[in-house]
């Protein structure tokens, strides 16, 4: 070990304590990325060594990686490691060339200096994981909310609207019965036509508010998937789409409307259909988790932007050109999983596409 006098052990914790100062004020830093406040680390943990020309910086946290030289061989070092909640995330490396020094050239400041930075750093990234889960509870929260409030707004509309639809469609239906004019038939054809379309858009209003009428009763899901999946053949034969299909357990049974279920899967599968190219595959798996089961469905689309994964479930809300959606579909499966107390997540399916993973109980 190299040999220093009291002066300089003196000048070597004032360099200590000023390193901890300015790491501290580093990660006090809210705007900096991770990726930027460990390079400002490494760059500032350099200097705070004895020797600081030859120490190399290392520091691995998850899938980031920094070293403040390029290469590292035959060198000795100390380490810590980066810990949140009780699990090791990560680690600091201190490196010597190992020609030159030896493992007593590490100072034991040094060494407490080293596992005092890596808990400030620990503390730091445990602290921005829970404010980023707080901010994710929020806008969850806030999107629960304007759905709830949606969900009012569109119930009222929806029973407002089906008494004078139910008149047009009637009246309508009567004078095509008493008329003897081809041309008023063909007008009374188009009014009855627009009413029922619009009767459609009622009932989906209905689904997605949560008032319509439910026939639960327990039943196998696997027969339910695999005939909503048998009536969509001939849209994924024209898609040039195939469909893959996996359960890990053949015999799940649920307490659901079969029919509102089936009404989901044929919502998002033609969702799926839409985005999907020629010659690629739509994944559907089944599985149980404790009390619940869960419904994937993956496809190879374009995927969904981030700021409109909060949005895709609102009503008329859609990303499709005019006259080819009406925004109803996704607001429907929302409303429907929410009458069921499931739960439905929009997650990106790497490289490309996306995952809609529906959780709906067993009881």
């Amino acid at each position: 070990m190299k040999q220093f006098s009291t002066e300089e052990k003196l000048t070597e914790r004032i360099k200590e304590l000023s390193c901890l100062y300015e790491v501290t004020n580093i990660l006090n830093q809210s705007q900096l990325t991770n990726e930027e406040a460990f390079i400002a680390i490494s760059s500032r943990l350099k200097e705070a060594w004895r020797f600081s020309k030859s120490a190399i910086v290392e520091i691995s946290f998850e899938d980031f990686y920094f070293s403040t030289d390029e290469k590292i061989e035959n060198t000795i070092f100390i380490k810590d490691d980066l810990v949140i909640e009780n699990n090791i995330v990560g680690e600091i490396k201190i490196h010597y060339p190992a020609l030159d020094f030896t493992e007593n050239d590490f100072l034991e400041d040094e060494k407490k200096l080293l596992k005092k930075v890596c808990f400030e750093v620990g503390f730091f990234l445990e602290k921005k994981e829970k404010q980023i889960k707080a901010d994710q509870l929020k806008r969850s929260v806030e999107r629960v909310d304007r759905l709830s409030i949606l969900g009012e707004i569109t119930a009222g509309i929806a029973h407002e609207l089906n008494t004078p639809l139910g008149n047009i469609l009637g009246f309508a239906e009567l004078i095509k019965q008493q008329n003897t004019n081809s041309q008023i038939d063909r007008d009374v054809s188009k009014i009855i036509n627009a009413a029922i379309y619009s009767r459609e858009i009622v009932k989906n209003l209905m689904f997605f508010s949560c008032e319509m009428p439910q026939n639960k009763s327990f039943f196998a899901v696997k027969p339910i998937i695999m005939q909503a999946l048998t009536l969509l053949g001939p849209n994924f034969k024209k898609g040039d789409i195939t469909c893959k299909v996996n359960f890990t357990d053949d015999t799940i049974r649920a307490k659901i409307d079969n029919i509102q279920l089936t009404q989901v899967l044929f919502n998002i599968l033609l969702n799926a259909i839409y985005v999907s190219p020629p010659k690629s595959k739509i994944y559907v798996d089944v599985f149980s988790a404790e009390n619940d089961f869960v419904i994937e469905i993956k496809d190879n689309g374009t995927g969904i932007d981030d700021e409109n994964k909060q949005k895709i479930f609102e009503p008329f809300f859609t990303t499709k050109p005019i006259g080819e959606g009406t925004g109803l579909g996704l607001s429907v499966v929302h409303g429907i999983i929410k009458s069921h107390q499931g739960d439905i997540q929009a997650l990106d399916n790497r490289p490309n596409g996306t995952i809609f993973r529906i959780k709906l109980p067993l009881k």
